[in-house]
């Protein structure tokens, strides 16, 4: 079964990033949009990413446009955004597609049950979570609707950590 380590995504100089370099961390995938309902999540995952960091916790956030355009911003612009505006020190990459034709390979293999074994939901939304163990796998998925600081997500981290 494939893992999340055999991808990578591209920061925003332009460098691919493997995400290999997670190794042994649980980690917490996200799709995000600065001009969302749910972008207020921001402070909330930072908060998440503050609690559990120093425990093997990570944060990736990934932009997408792909819901009636609510992420129009890219490269700089974006980056500002989530850095100063929304003050998220966790890794953020460059936009991508998280659903459809050009979807992200990432993105295609987390919504994937037949290639991720547990996990067959795509995005319908901006701030869909799923959360990833310590051994690169999926191991569960969140809906927008669920706040980072909501105790099932929370204590699914919890129990992740201690393993």
């Amino acid at each position: 079964m494939q893992t999340i380590y055999q991808f990578h995504g591209l920061q925003f100089n332009g460098e691919k990033k493997s995400l290999k370099e997670y190794s042994g961390k649980v980690v917490l995938i996200v799709n995000t949009a600065s001009r969302c309902v749910f972008t207020r999540q921001f402070k909330s995952l930072e908060k998440l990413y503050q609690k559990y960091k120093d425990q093997g916790f990570e944060i990736l956030a990934f932009p997408s446009n792909d819901f009636h355009g609510q992420e129009p911003m890219t490269g700089h612009q974006l980056e500002t955004f989530c850095r100063v505006h929304q003050q998220v020190s966790f890794p953020i990459f460059k936009r991508i597609h998280v659903k459809g034709e050009f979807c992200d390979p990432l993105f295609r293999y987390l919504s994937d049950k037949s290639a991720n074994g547990m996990v067959g939901v795509k995005p319908l939304w901006n701030f869909h979570k799923y959360l990833i163990n310590r051994d690169g796998e999926v191991v569960d998925h969140f809906y927008s609707i669920t706040s980072p600081q909501s105790s099932k997500l929370m204590t699914k981290i919890e129990q992740l950590i201690t393993k």
